[in-house]
């Protein structure tokens, strides 16, 4: 079933405008905005395309929740147990319907620092088993990192991975609603997971896809394997609805411009740079100010260029 895109719908389908200068949308709430209805029962509170701050909350990535006739499935679990708490507060105001499960989007903390308020009501976490790895391996770290930041509104956030794991994919069929919580492989961190409700036609996309800021590669992101990924399984799902890990629901065309196609420009100019001999210090300089309109362009993109230099030098 497919349903016809509404005025806001169509809307959120062009490039939205975003900018790390917008103040807190929500100044009553933790979260950065208020959750919007992104088609019917499938619902997004939209982060700030920015670093996460002590205003924003932590609240820089897309907390999203679907009500599913029999209860509620909340997609990553939020940067602290306060922030958390807020999204809950305002599922509870769109239905009376439990959360009966939470799924993290990876093993950052963003998408799982909330697990502990999550678990303490009782509610099933499902993670990658390679985003628990990291979750396991680093949790004291990312914490220590979010307290720093958060001060005082990381009171009550403890490190809890994810009580439920699974490899390739997890079938979770809850009211009306039948979601495949999918790994298509490798992409932007270990253990992504892409949410698609194959009936309403909507991936919630995690941070496979880009499309307001750019795409932060980090030491152990493989570009090569993320465009495989990208191109290859998450395209073929033919999506008509994206919700992104950042900005705003858009749609296939907008993240496959602001995600493979950018990491397929920075790879051809880094791939001539060491051609013609350049090394570390001159990749970071490379054209990419066809970029420059994207949010947090200032922070990435010459880590960006940097780390993808390192990445194809011994390719």
């Amino acid at each position: 079933m497919r349903y016809p895109m509404t005025v806001a719908a169509a809307v959120m389908a062009t490039t939205a405008v975003a900018s790390e200068d917008i103040p807190d949308k929500y100044p009553q709430s933790e979260l950065y905005d208020k959750p919007v209805e992104v088609i019917p029962h499938v619902f997004s509170a939209i982060g700030a395309t920015a670093p996460p701050t002590y205003e924003n909350s932590g609240h820089n990535n897309n907390l999203s929740f679907v009500v599913t006739g029999d209860g509620v499935i909340v997609i990553n679990g939020g940067a602290s147990a306060r922030l958390a708490a807020a999204l809950h507060e305002e599922i509870k105001a769109v239905t009376d319907q439990p959360v009966r499960l939470v799924i993290n989007e990876n093993g950052q903390g963003h998408a799982m620092l909330g697990n502990s308020y999550w678990a303490a009501l009782g509610v099933d976490i499902l993670a990658h088993e390679d985003a628990i790895a990291e979750v396991e391996a680093n949790g004291h770290f990312i914490l220590e990192g979010m307290k720093r930041y958060n001060r005082d509104k990381a009171k009550g956030t403890e490190v809890v991975p994810a009580n439920l794991s699974f490899s390739d994919k997890h079938v979770v069929e809850m009211g009306d609603v039948t979601l495949e919580v999918l790994h298509l492989g490798p992409a932007h961190d270990p253990g992504d997971v892409q949410v698609w409700i194959p009936q309403w036609d909507i991936v919630i996309a995690g941070d496979i896809a880009f499309h307001e800021r750019m795409p932060p590669i980090f030491e152990h992101t493989c570009t090569s394997c993320w465009i495989e990924t990208f191109d290859g399984p998450f395209t073929e799902l033919n999506a008509t609805y994206v919700i992104p890990g950042h900005g705003h629901p858009t749609n296939m065309a907008q993240v496959t411009r602001y995600t493979s196609d950018y990491i397929k420009d920075l790879r051809a100019k880094i791939g001539t740079h060491i051609d013609e001999g350049g090394d570390l210090a001159g990749a970071y300089y490379v054209d990419q100010s066809s970029w420059a309109h994207l949010d947090t362009f200032e922070e990435l993109a010459t880590r960006n260029a940097g780390r993808v230099f390192e990445e194809m030098e011994w390719e």
